[in-house]
């Protein structure tokens, strides 16, 4: 939408036609209705950013806050082609982390398909073939067929808590409480601290850099971007900031203080306020924790995978050497006999 609405203005189109063109493009749509009602609104009289806010949930608040800079300015076109940019950044970062995720997951799923279906289906032979011998099982062993029993008798019941306790902790997480201490969580977590905070610190510095240069009130544009930065901790040190902005003082003092942004950030940003461009400075900063985000993915996933496949493989090692010390005991006491 963004991008073909843009090229159209770039190409001198006004307004009313192009969303008009985007409408009869898309007719049965949800994005062509979306068009058709924007271009409508605009007839009425309403601006461009006005009618974007009737639709917020299609449009986030720095979209329309840009448009409205753009209209402002008479750039609605360069406006609209830096928010394509700034969008597909944020796409890249975020499919970047989940194919990180990709991997490790279905390694993961399969390891525990693979133990549930020797629980259920291969352990309960050798439980009958054992209780037939009438031997003294080995601890390990012992320890199999009670987790094989557990599983056969409570796996249903067992797997029904575990949806149930799921769908209550994704509902905790969603409150303000709950989202502050999983963030704050994520934040602190040694594998994963890395990828999520500067993940977040590259979200924060794009945006705000995207909202400045655009002309954005610095005031409104950490408001949107405590909204858009996508983790609770974080948007709170942003609101503690713009209180303090109110009062007169600058954006990074008030952010070296919380403790939570890495101090090359705050130095940075505070650079760029003395040289009076923030946009710029941001931008580095943006670049440098996309940098340092590429890196600690591939550290991530570098140390998760192994981690995962040895824990997959002593799993199913430790179902295989029981059943087979059993075995061999067995035979063994066979052979003495």
């Amino acid at each position: 939408f963004s991008e073909e609405l843009g090229d159209l203005l770039a190409a001198g189109m006004p307004l009313g036609s192009a969303l008009n063109c985007l409408a009869s493009h898309g007719k049965e749509s949800a994005g062509g209705r979306i068009a058709a009602d924007l271009r409508d609104r605009i007839i009425r009289g309403e601006s461009f950013s006005d009618a974007l806010a009737a639709h917020a949930d299609s449009f986030p608040s720095l979209y329309s806050n840009m448009i409205r800079a753009g209209e402002a300015s008479g750039a609605l076109a360069d406006v609209l082609q830096r928010l394509v940019e700034h969008y597909e950044r944020m796409l890249s970062m975020r499919e970047k982390i989940f194919a990180a995720l990709v991997y490790p997951v279905i390694v993961l799923v399969f390891g525990l398909i693979t133990v549930i279906f020797a629980m259920v289906k291969i352990v309960p032979q050798f439980t009958r073939m054992f209780q037939q011998m009438g031997q003294v099982l080995p601890p390990s062993t012992r320890l199999l067929l009670g987790m094989s029993q557990f599983v056969t008798r409570y796996g249903i019941f067992t797997g029904i808590l575990i949806v149930f306790a799921t769908v209550l902790f994704s509902r905790y997480i969603k409150t303000r409480g709950g989202r502050l201490w999983w963030d704050g969580i994520k934040l602190r977590t040694p594998l994963i601290r890395g990828v999520v905070a500067n993940g977040v610190f590259a979200n924060f510095a794009h945006t705000l850099k995207t909202l400045l240069a655009n002309g954005v009130h610095i005031l409104d544009a950490l408001r949107i971007t405590e909204n858009t930065v996508g983790n609770a901790v974080i948007a709170r040190e942003l609101a503690h900031a713009r209180e303090r902005v109110t009062d007169g003082t600058t954006i990074s003092g008030p952010l070296a203080a919380s403790k939570v942004f890495p101090e090359v950030m705050t130095d940075m940003l505070s650079i760029g306020e003395q040289t009076g461009d923030m946009p710029s400075a941001l931008q580095h900063i943006g670049r440098r924790f996309e940098t340092e985000l590429d890196r600690n993915i591939k550290l991530f996933t570098a140390a998760l995978e192994p981690m995962l496949i040895v824990l997959v493989a002593g799993v199913v090692g430790f179902v295989a050497v029981s059943i087979l010390e059993a075995v061999f005991q067995a035979t063994g006491s066979l052979g003495i006999k």
